[in-house]
């Protein structure tokens, strides 16, 4: 082959691999894209997922199909992700349970968070609040930590299972105030709020939705919300924060694909995401949901997942927290 010929040839592989990742970009989609609940419908990751879905679909022009995936703590849905065509066409809903709390309570799963899944953006939080049954006494979260300090062992908190928000809330809780509280496990958050309504349980760190119409009912009372402050809805209930320096155990739920994907795909999804969670019908709808939009860079929630884990990791640890 002459000289010439061998540049040219050159030339035009340079050029397809320099095009060939933004034309696949600018084509995509051109098929249907699911996205994988791994939790069953009704709960916050799937209204995120629906709401969600239906914009990408009416800007992008294709179906988009929510699947609900349910199972083993959300291993089962994400599993899925993770052996899915890195492609971009299998999104993943990604609550902090499944790619942070569960790599380390499940030291078996049969794939890797960090190595098989690729992060999207961070698409929302979901505050809780600390709630308490009518028969304990404590009207703040003060005078919550020195009932249980003055009583160990003798106080129970319900979770919606061993490694749900719910449980872990009350784990960091418990490490922060050096205080002892009996966990009580449910299969599900409802069963877990319907006896603390009851009196049956004493405490619950409960996501927003499910707790505030109890609030609002006088049949729960409230001391303090999970996040880092107060929140705009709830102006006149104190951040935990404010009483236990640097508390923080929200809810937080992002979106993730196959590792793998061409990084000029998840930069359209990251866009496309962004876009709608940005649009005020969108807000809406998810506020009344509990769920409070947020987004980042796919990179800034690939290193979220990642200290997310390292955090859990060392309150797992300390408290001893094993999945019978």
């Amino acid at each position: 082959m002459k000289f010439k010929q061998v540049m040219a040839l050159a030339a035009a592989v340079v050029v397809t691999a320099t095009v060939g990742p933004v034309a696949v970009a600018q084509d995509f989609p051109t098929k249907p894209i699911n996205i994988v609940v791994p939790f069953p419908p009704g709960g916050s990751n799937d209204v995120l997922a629906r709401v969600l879905g239906q914009k990408m679909s009416e800007s992008f022009g294709q179906p988009v199909i929510v699947q609900n995936k349910p199972g083993a703590a959300g291993n089962i849905g994400t599993e899925i992700v993770a052996r899915s065509e890195p492609d971009g066409y299998t999104i993943g809903i990604a609550p902090n349970q499944t790619v942070s709390v569960n790599p380390v309570l499940y030291p078996k799963l049969p794939y890797d968070v960090v190595k098989d899944l690729q992060g999207i953006t961070m698409a929302g939080r979901v505050p809780m609040l600390l709630v308490v049954s009518p028969k304990v006494s404590a009207r703040t979260t003060a005078e919550l930590i020195a009932q249980l300090k003055a009583n160990p062992g003798k106080f129970s908190y319900a979770s919606a299972g061993a490694g749900s928000p719910q449980h872990m809330a009350a784990e960091v809780f418990k490490s922060m105030t050096g205080t002892r509280i009996v966990h009580i496990p449910y299969k599900g958050s409802a069963p877990a709020i319907v006896d603390v309504l009851s009196g049956v349980v004493d405490i619950m760190f409960c996501p927003i939705n499910s707790a505030l119409p109890h609030v609002r009912s006088g049949k729960l009372r409230v001391l303090g919300n999970t996040g880092p402050k107060r929140l705009e809805m709830l102006q006149d209930v104190p951040a935990i924060a404010e009483t236990v320096p640097n508390f923080e155990s929200d809810i937080w739920i992002g979106l993730v694909t196959r590792a793998g994907t061409p990084a000029a795909v998840v930069n359209k999804l990251n866009a496309e995401f962004v876009r709608a969670l940005s649009l005020p019908d969108v807000k809406e709808t998810l506020a009344a949901q509990g769920i409070f939009p947020e987004t980042s860079s796919a990179a800034n929630f690939n290193r979220l997942i990642e200290t997310d884990q390292k955090r859990w990791a060392a309150v797992i640890k300390e408290a001893n927290i094993k999945i019978d």
